[in-house]
C-alpha cells in the first residue's frame, strides 16, 4: 500500500505506521480539532491519500478507546480505486460534549482481500443448498 500525506499532514509531523506485530490496524490521527454535541457527526480529516491495492479493501474501524467514551465511525469502506483524502464520520452517541483534538488518534483503518468470485444469484429460496444452521438468526445456536 501507498500512503500520501497531505501538506497540512505533513506540517504537523505525524507519522503514519505499519501496525506493531499483532495488531491489524493502522491509526488514524486528526488533523483539525472538533467539537461533537451529543448526536452530532462530523467529517474528520486524517491528511492521508491511500492506494490500497486492487483485491484490497479499507475498513476504518472504532478506537476502543474512543468508543468508551461513546464516539463512533460511520461509512468505513476506503474501496481501492480511491484517491481522495480519507476522511472519518465519527458521530458523537454519548450524553456529553466531546473533544477531537489535533494530533489524536481516532480510529483505525485495516485493510483486507476482497471476495471477487463470480456470484451466483438463485431464483428461488428453495435453490439454496441446505446448511446445520439453515435460517436460524439471533440466539438460535444458543451463544
Amino acid at each position: 500500500m501507498r500512503v500520501y500525506k497531505n501538506e497540512k499532514l505533513q506540517a504537523l509531523d505525524i507519522e503514519f505506521t505499519a501496525p506493531r506485530d499483532g495488531d491489524a490496524g493502522y491509526d488514524l490521527y486528526s488533523i483539525g480539532e472538533y467539537i461533537l454535541k451529543p448526536m452530532e457527526r462530523v467529517l474528520v480529516e486524517t491528511g492521508l491519500h491511500l492506494e490500497i491495492p486492487a483485491g484490497y479493501v479499507g475498513l476504518v474501524k472504532d478506537r476502543s478507546s474512543v468508543a468508551s467514551a461513546g464516539l463512533h465511525t460511520m461509512a468505513g469502506v476506503i474501496d481501492a480505486s480511491y484517491r481522495g483524502e480519507l476522511k472519518i464520520l465519527i458521530i458523537n452517541l454519548s450524553g456529553a460534549d466531546y473533544t477531537i483534538s489535533i494530533g489524536q488518534k481516532i480510529a483505525q483503518l485495516v485493510v483486507m482481500p476482497i471476495y471477487t468470485q463470480t456470484v451466483e444469484v438463485v431464483e428461488t429460496l428453495e435453490d439454496l443448498a441446505d446448511s446445520e444452521r439453515g435460517a436460524g438468526g439471533f440466539g438460535s445456536t444458543g451463544e
